[in-house]
């Protein structure tokens, strides 16, 4: 079981195992339905979509453009190092990158899935070598210090790597979710499970798109992820994501001090439960905290009917950010929902004993996953109160 810190905000009572595989089993959401559930996912879901889009293009950008640069000093700038562009930047008035960088980092380090596989064979440690090879005539500095630190220049591949076939992934799912919102608006999507199957239909689509990555040094391609390791969208990367960022997380500096030697955090990583289902929703906008990061960001994009939505209830502006992050919470529960129906094993309408065995075994090995998960985010929006100010 992950070892799970006491809450720090509690908003109702959360679902039970039984409660949850029973819903993912019938096709039941997680998520209530309601008008403002829906208005709330969506709409955070569209704003999310607005800032993957510009996460996404960041790091195919540093990827391929800043590939084994020890000194990416211009990675934020997505190549226009305008005077406007940098002043822009250095008044930090610009997409918090650092936080697609800290979901980068969180699945390197936990490396689950296909392409943490990939990244271990002899054919990568190959690949790297030739690689490194072409680098090192054309770069005096890291030819130096490459004898001196062997390791240095694999690992930045990896990581490279990572961005790169993280960047993919946001790609599609931020064209998934503004393509969500306009069939919202346009009327052809009026119930939360409309909003789960459009996801998971998204994620099908995409399951068996090629991730695959190539740089160029002096003229010449040099493949880093190749069509020949067979990675693919969704099982290689997809659920690789989901099982970092959205479960296992990292714990972060700034809202809460954890004692490792009290066992506050579980020596065993597929233990680690600070992802953002089972995050408190305290984004405390201080510098380099993740979730105040992303809240940030989403907060600058937010389509006109939830930002009026969260004017008219809580504290307005005065906690916008958080209420932000519960809306967030729910959509990615809606998302996690979506993956876990696009990955069972057999159609929920199966009728062979052997099949619902195991549609059973699988929703009841996720059950028991959200079951310490903040499910109280899942009901009606109870935690709003309208702004009494506006009444």
């Amino acid at each position: 079981m992950p070892v799970i810190p006491a809450d720090l905000t509690v908003q109702g009572g959360r679902l039970t195992t039984a409660e949850l595989g029973q819903r993912l089993l019938s096709g039941q959401t997680l998520v209530a339905d309601s008008a403002e559930q829906r208005l709330q996912v969506v709409g955070v879901l569209e704003s999310y979509g607005a800032v993957l889009d510009a996460y996404s293009t960041n790091l195919i950008f540093q990827a391929e453009r800043q590939f084994l640069n020890p000194f990416p000093l211009l990675k934020y700038l997505d190549g226009d190092p305008s005077p406007a562009r940098i002043w822009r930047n250095l008044r930090h008035d610009r997409i918090n990158y650092e936080y697609a960088e800290y979901c980068m980092k969180t699945m390197l380090w936990h490396g689950t899935g296909g392409l943490d596989g990939y990244l271990d064979s002899t054919d990568f440690a190959a690949g790297c070598a030739g690689i490194i090879a072409a680098k090192l005539r054309r770069d005096p500095l890291l030819a130096l210090l490459h004898p001196l630190f062997p390791g240095f220049l694999p690992e930045l591949i990896r990581a490279a790597a990572t961005t790169h076939a993280l960047g993919q992934f946001w790609r599609v799912m931020s064209d998934l979710f503004l393509a969500l919102a306009v069939e919202e608006r346009e009327g052809r999507i009026g119930t939360m499970a409309a909003v789960v199957e459009y996801i998971r239909q998204g994620l099908v689509q995409a399951s068996a798109a090629p991730i695959t990555y190539a740089v160029e040094l002096g003229g010449q391609r040099h493949w880093v992820l190749p069509p020949e390791a067979g990675l693919s969208f969704l099982m290689d990367v997809a659920v690789p994501y989901v099982e970092a960022v959205f479960l296992r997380g990292t714990p972060f500096f700034g809202t809460v001090s954890f004692n490792a030697q009290a066992q506050q955090i579980a020596p065993d990583q597929a233990r680690f439960a600070y992802g953002a289902l089972y995050a408190d929703p305290l984004p405390t906008m201080g510098a380099g905290i993740p979730p105040s990061l992303l809240m940030h960001d989403m907060a600058r994009h937010l389509p006109e009917t939830l930002h009026r939505w969260y004017d008219q209830h809580g504290r307005g502006e005065g906690d916008i950010h958080v209420n932000i992050c519960r809306s967030f919470q729910k959509a990615m529960f809606c998302v996690t929902e979506a993956a876990i129906q696009g990955t069972m094993p057999h159609g929920l309408a199966c009728s062979e004993a052997s099949q619902q065995a195991a549609n059973q075994a699988y929703a009841s090995a996720w059950a028991e996953r959200l079951a310490v998960a903040r499910t109280d985010c899942l009901t009606e929006s109870h935690w709003v109160r309208p702004n009494p100010a506006l009444a």
